[in-house]
């Protein structure tokens, strides 16, 4: 078979610079390939050659041609009217124009019917179907609620929502296009947890051919049966989702360089044993010819590269001798902006040693919590008392530097007052090689400012790291950077973040906000995971143990349990009827009358599952 995707030799120059040099892959029907590398490798580069955006300097380039491409890119601009339901619609247009051209028909038939019409209506018809067009408004409800879209979001107009609605937004729309090939961009970076999960077990679900780029790590091990790295120009091709291609990665890597070593070996032992001939040479010509072809074999040896090391950390920084048990204490937290409730009445003990994981939608407070743990912002009502031996260092979600201007060797001179010489010794632990440590700190990009502030928060003796989003917007190498540093942090860590792969590596205590309600608890994000795919329990109200009254609730959990798992059956015996009716629609094709009855009762049908999904949703908020 054809593969969708054939990329050949492609190079590409913006200046003096190459992208590209000799890029080559093939993606086949139903892949689902996450493309990884560093920030500035090209691999938007690639996709806008991928669609036409850009076009390379040599190679070749070939998509399937019977194949739709959807990209998910930048958000397109809408006109100003259009309202967020308009801009999901618009994955839709084919399927508009196909039923405006059969209600033309239609009136014509009606008027005289010519053969023709009747033929073509017919075939209209079953691409109509064949496209899903009678499950339009359903197929936008499951994929608009699987993306937290809710109704009252979908009537707003598009330009005014926040950049994380308009990618939601998006995506739900390059979803319904029902193209063949989908082409992602950084699908997850403005998602919370919840629609990350959809999408990831959405496009694993799907057969569809997928190339996403993607920096976060636990979305490509949801979705990709391949890893394409695109480094220095070049794509190298894993098999196996992302956490396969780092082991594999790092065993190419130590293979390059036994290869490499022994070659030097080699070569070191022959030009060796030249020059002894040569020293020999004195007594007989043919000595020195012997040596001459050594030295020519030398030469004619194949090079192998010394393959890069990823720079390691070698300093850990932190209070050793800080044994106390609990570090902070919180009582009767309350905090609302603008009148609206964030948290009421919260109250925990952080012990020494915690990992906590703050998690929770957009705007629920998650920031503002860090924020009064740290007493940079006044509480409603509580108190937040900290050990007095308590050190706590803040990354925040945007680094900024007092003096931009100076260099990072004068930053950490004059803002930790250490030599010159310690301040290249700490730099060069945090993996700033000498060159890097005269550049400018606003030069420096989002990853390294990141880095240059922990290595500044680890100059001081602190006992307690408080991250805000501590991986957002990096690259995976920048990722693993940051990450290498905090685990080498033997302290208590509070931390906000999206990055699933970040939350399951450290978090050992998870605090929920949502919707004013708080909850605690304990375990790793996985064990989280699963009891939050359980109904969700009503919240306890702090330090009060609940009385055996609450037992009513119970009964009417089950009921509507009960009413759901009735209403889900019933879900699949429409959903079963509708096929059926579809293949007798194909029998059919050519007998109008049935085939308007059959129309008949998919409309029947149709209504009444749309009305069944409704009531499913709404009980099932209601649980």
């Amino acid at each position: 078979a054809m593969p969708d995707i054939q990329i050949s030799s492609l190079t590409k120059f913006f200046g003096e610079k190459q992208v590209l040099c000799g890029a080559s892959l093939e993606i086949a029907e139903g892949e689902k390939v996450g493309l990884v590398g560093a920030n500035g490798a090209g691999k938007t580069t690639l996709f806008r050659i991928l669609t036409g955006d850009c076009v390379c300097d040599s190679g070749s380039v070939f998509t399937s041609k019977d194949k739709t491409v959807a990209v998910l890119d930048q958000i397109p601009v809408y006109p100003e009217d259009y309202t967020a339901n308009d801009v999901m619609k618009t994955a839709f247009l084919p399927l508009i124009r196909i039923k405006e051209e059969l209600n033309a028909l239609e009136k014509q038939m009606a008027a005289s019917p010519e053969k023709n019409d009747v033929k073509r209506y017919g075939e209209l018809l079953l691409r109509y179907e064949a496209l899903g067009g009678y499950n339009m408004s359903f197929t936008l409800d499951r994929v608009a609620n699987g993306l937290r879209i809710p109704t009252e979001l979908r009537s707003r107009p598009f330009f005014l929502l926040s950049g994380g609605e308009k990618t939601r937004i998006n995506l739900a729309r390059v979803i319904l296009t029902g193209a063949d090939i989908l082409l992602l961009d950084e699908p997850t970076n403005h998602l919370d947890l919840k629609s990350c999960d959809f999408l990831g077990s959405y496009l694993e679900s799907v057969k569809k051919t997928i190339v996403a780029i993607s920096h976060d790590r636990y979305f490509l091990d949801q979705i990709a049966d391949r890893i394409l790295e695109l480094e220095d120009g070049k794509i190298t091709s894993y098999i196996g989702n992302y956490s396969s291609y780092a082991v594999e990665k790092e065993r190419r890597r130590e293979e390059a360089l036994r290869l490499y070593e022994r070659n030097e070996q080699e070569k070191k032992r022959l030009l060796d044993s030249a020059r002894k001939l040569h020293a020999w040479g004195t007594q007989s010509v043919k000595m020195h010819q012997r040596a001459f072809s050594i030295e020519k074999r030398v030469s004619r040896m194949k090079a192998f590269e010394r393959p890069k090391t990823s720079r390691s950390l070698s300093m850990t920084f932190s209070d050793d001798e800080y044994y106390v048990e609990d570090v902070v204490t919180v009582k009767g937290l309350s905090k609302s902006y603008d009148g609206r409730n964030l948290f009421g009445n919260i109250s925990f003990t952080v012990k020494n040693g915690d990992r906590i994981a703050i998690v929770g939608d957009n705007g629920a407070g998650k920031t503002t919590l860090l924020r009064l743990l740290l007493s940079e912002e006044k509480a409603d009502t509580g108190l937040v008392r900290m050990d007095s031996g308590l050190r706590p260092g803040y990354l925040p979600q945007n680094v900024s530097f007092s003096h931009p201007s100076r260099n990072l060797i004068d930053t950490l001179i004059y803002e930790k007052s250490l030599s010159t010489q310690e301040s290249r010794n700490r730099l060069g632990a945090f993996g700033f090689s000498g060159e890097e440590q005269l550049k400018t700190v606003s030069l420096l990009s989002g990853g390294e400012k990141s880095r240059l502030m922990l290595c500044m928060l680890m100059c001081d003796k602190i006992n307690m790291l408080i991250l805000d989003e501590p991986t957002n917007h990096l690259d995976i190498p920048s990722r693993e950077w940051i990450e290498d540093a905090v685990s080498a942090f033997p302290g208590t860590i509070v931390f906000v973040s999206h990055d699933r792969y970040f939350l399951s590596r450290f978090a050992n205590r998870i605090f929920e906000l949502r919707n004013g309600s708080f909850t605690d608890f304990k375990g790793t994000y996985e064990d989280f995971e699963q009891t939050d795919k359980l109904p969700e329990k009503e919240p306890e109200p702090t330090a009060v143990r609940i009385k055996p009254a609450a037992v009513p609730f119970e009964k009417d959990k089950k009921a509507l349990k009960r009413k759901i798992t009735v209403l889900e059956n019933d879900i699949d015996r429409q959903e079963k009827r509708l096929s059926e009716i579809e293949n007798d629609m194909q029998e059919n094709a050519a007998d109008h009358i049935a085939l308007e009855r059959l129309l008949d009762e998919k409309s029947a049908v149709d209504s009444a599952l749309s009305e069944m999904m409704e009531q499913w949703q709404a009980l099932s908020e209601k649980l």
